[in-house]
């Protein structure tokens, strides 16, 4: 039993591997290149097989299959990234003492209970920009203030 668990884990992590590789590799450069020649390719071949249906039908099946393909592995990718980004803004929200801890795990929430939610962040909006512009709020030296008060507490825990 045992080793059913550890080689299914296996497995999934080889997937997963694969998945994320053909993912980085497809959003290259030398995949469009690729692609980009193939269509080339495939058109001037078409004055040599006298643009027949099988010509076209060449591209067609081979685009189909590849796109059918390369919906399922991108998916994969982005719901691996999507739980990676929600558990990052989740310690985010824990760990800031003035965040309320009803934002950990916000996507579960019905879509009313979000738009709710939305409505005080909306106001909060509102009441900034009648405050103050964003030079004011976001000015280079508070930047470097910031900065400064996370070094001085990463000094002290040791981090």
């Amino acid at each position: 039993m045992k080793s059913k668990i550890i080689n299914k884990r296996k497995n999934k992590n080889i997937f997963e591997q694969f998945a994320s590789a053909v993912t980085k590799k497809a959003g290259s450069t030398g995949a469009f290149i690729l692609a980009f020649t193939i269509v080339i390719v495939w058109i001037f071949s078409g004055h040599f097989f006298g643009y027949s249906d099988t010509w076209q039908l060449v591209i067609n099946t081979g685009t189909t299959i590849v796109t059918f393909l390369m919906v399922f592995l991108i998916q994969k990718s982005q719901n691996k990234d999507s739980i990676a980004v929600h558990i990052k803004l989740n310690e985010l929200v824990a760990s800031n003492d003035k965040a309320s801890n009803r934002m950990v795990d916000v996507e579960g929430l019905s879509e009313d209970e979000l738009r709710t939610i939305s409505k005080y962040f909306e106001k909060l909006a509102e009441l900034t920009r009648n405050e103050s512009d964003v030079h004011e709020s976001h000015s280079i030296d508070d930047a470097s203030d910031n900065h400064n008060e996370k070094m001085k507490g990463s000094k002290r825990s040791g981090k």
